[in-house]
């Protein structure tokens, strides 16, 4: 199986099979972002530890195509109880990898199952798809804390 294969396979495994999926009751900041390109649609819901510098719970629903249901599931994955350094790290690597064309060396440290859309950056109408629960995420935990 060659690696694009099996980058495949995990975006299909992450949008038959999300991880997260569901907001929850109790939260801090929530963003609601939509793709007005192609009609995906996410809210994420966040609820920060007591000192502001870590996700306590990160929670979602979305829908829309199989690239942006599977990165909300990789970005929950990914992010949820981290704290803000980690969160911020690997939005920015995420968004960097999705800016790259793909041509870009992703960090799995940073990404995770991440990694697995780095052939989405090939296609520019579908990067929207891929940043939408990066970016919604983003937003919500600035509500969270206040800004």
């Amino acid at each position: 199986m060659n690696l694009s294969n099996m980058y495949q396979e995990v975006i299909l495994d992450h949008y038959k099979s999300p991880r997260g999926k569901g907001l929850q009751e109790t939260f801090g900041g929530e963003a609601h972002h939509v793709n007005t390109t192609c009609g995906d649609e996410i809210t994420v819901r966040v609820q920060l530890s007591e000192d502001g510098n870590s996700i306590k719970k990160i929670s979602y629903a979305s829908t829309g195509c199989s690239i942006s249901q599977a990165s909300a599931s990789i970005m929950f994955e990914q992010i949820d109880g981290k704290n803000l350094t980690d969160f911020n790290k690997s939005s920015e690597e995420f968004l960097a990898m999705m800016q790259s064309k793909g041509k870009f060396e992703p960090n799995e440290d940073l990404l995770g199952d991440g990694v697995s859309m780095i052939g989405v950056a090939q296609y520019p109408a579908r990067i929207k798809c891929a940043l939408l629960s990066w970016m919604a995420a983003k937003d919500a935990i600035i509500r969270a804390k206040g800004e």
